[in-house]
């Protein structure tokens, strides 16, 4: 358990019975059939499909709609996960509003888009909870692929591979496949242990053996796996944190937000679940949204997201802000951290004010401070235990065409690999593609 019991202002059960529940339920309602029955009556079904086009998946987004508008939801989900296998857990947390939901002709037209994503979750639904899985493997191969990482690009990847008619053994250091998905989003974008009802839906495809508690350079070593498997797919993520470079930030109640938000989604009882009555997020992206709202479900007073640059610049999108902003959660930008102050553990923080110049950004000589009981660091995820011999673009995997590394017979794709967007969508994407690279080359 994390120092933060150790913290004064850091208790348990902030709310009263019940207040969690209602906190944490669901974001976004799920359509039931008339809803999305009207919903679907908006789309234009453009013939260019600027949608589809900004999908980083490819899914025909108005040939689903258009299945869903004729009654037929089940084949409007095979339609999505022929493309996005985790179709489901993608309609809950993908920032639509950035990608098919801001080209939509309707959002351009009248500021309303037609609601993609939540039909996207109705179709999706809807199959899974018949328990079918939609496609069936291919003969068998005789290949064996290695997959390492049961995050959304692994488990993109080994599905296809298996369905492929390859056999599939899939690593993960965790206690539980899902990658992200599982650990790493806010609980209140996938309620009910969806992630893992979603995983394991996926593997019900078969030839897909999982081993967890497997990390690469602890339990794995790259070379054996190479010389046992026919090829092998790296979707190892990002473990390691950025150091927010502030003295003082080893003190007790500063913490991770991404080791935050998993122990919160792992929990039994969110009212156990200790937090901190001023609470400060350094931070611009998601993990420092979702770290900052669940901060305000779970009772604290006071939540702040600091970050070093302007709004429009936040990893956020304006939706995740305003989402944030509407739960009490104040932001101020153009701010970076100094000092974590308090006797013992963090009581304050204080931070300089920022400007961007011609050098880049800097920081000024106007400083202030804020009340802190629990700081979390929300400044983004390094690369960790890169296995010898992978060829590095940045502090990424490099890679070329669909996930192919510096080593022969070694792909690799999502968060740890360079060139993505730190999307679940894109690392679907990046998973899949490169199983069909591995397929490519297995025949030869």
């Amino acid at each position: 358990m994390p120092n933060t019991q150790r913290t004064p202002g850091v208790v348990q059960g902030r709310l009263p019975a019940g207040a969690y529940d209602q906190n944490f339920a669901d974001m976004v309602a799920p359509l039931d059939p008339h809803e999305a029955a009207v919903a679907a009556d908006r789309c234009y079904f453009c013939h260019d499909a600027p949608c589809t086009v900004a999908c980083p998946t490819s899914i025909d987004v108005p040939l689903f709609i258009r299945q869903i508008a004729t009654g037929t939801a089940e084949a409007a989900a095979r339609t999505i996960l022929s493309q996005n296998i985790l179709g489901g857990m993608c309609a809950r947390v993908c920032p639509t509003e950035t990608l098919c939901e801001e080209a939509c002709v309707r959002e351009a037209a009248e500021g309303k888009p037609v609601e993609i994503g939540r039909l996207q979750r109705f179709a999706t639904d809807t199959l899974m909870a018949k328990g079918v899985q939609p496609f069936t493997r291919a003969a068998p191969t005789g290949k064996r692929v290695a997959v390492v990482g049961a995050g959304p690009a692994g488990l993109a990847a080994a599905h296809r591979l298996a369905m492929l008619g390859h056999e599939v053994t899939l690593y993960d250091a965790r206690e539980k496949a899902g990658g992200l998905n599982e650990y790493g989003i806010a609980a209140y974008k996938a309620v009910n242990d969806f992630a893992q009802a979603e995983v394991d839906w996926l593997l019900r495809i078969g030839g897909i053996a999982v081993k967890n508690g497997a990390r690469l350079g602890r339990d794995l070593d790259l070379g054996t796996l190479r010389a046992e498997f026919d090829a092998v797919f790296l979707g190892i993520g990002l473990a390691g944190v950025n150091a927010l470079r502030a003295e003082g930030e080893d003190k007790p109640g500063v913490r991770d937000a991404v080791e935050f938000i998993a122990e919160l989604r792992q929990a039994s009882d969110l009212a156990a679940l200790p937090v901190g009555r001023n609470v400060v997020v350094i931070g611009g992206g998601m993990t420092a949204v979702d770290a900052a709202v669940q901060s305000k479900l779970l009772g604290a007073e006071n939540v702040t997201i600091v970050y070093r640059r302007g709004e429009a610049e936040m990893g956020a999108s304006a939706y995740e802000r305003d989402h944030a902003t509407s739960h009490g959660v104040r932001i101020v930008t153009h701010a970076a951290p100094l000092r974590v102050l308090g006797n013992g553990a963090v009581a304050e923080v204080e931070f300089a004010y920022t400007e961007t110049g011609p050098e880049g950004l800097r920081l000024t000589d106007q400083t202030f401070r804020l009340a802190a009981d629990q700081v979390f660091k929300a400044i983004g995820q390094t690369l960790a235990g890169v296995p010898e011999g992978l060829k590095l673009a940045g502090r990424k995997i490099a890679v070329s065409g669909p996930g192919r590394t510096s080593l022969k017979g070694v792909w690799a794709g999502g968060d740890c690999a360079a060139g993505g967007d730190d999307l679940t969508v894109t690392a679907v994407a990046e998973g899949r593609d490169a199983a069909m690279d591995i397929h490519a080359a297995l025949k030869g």
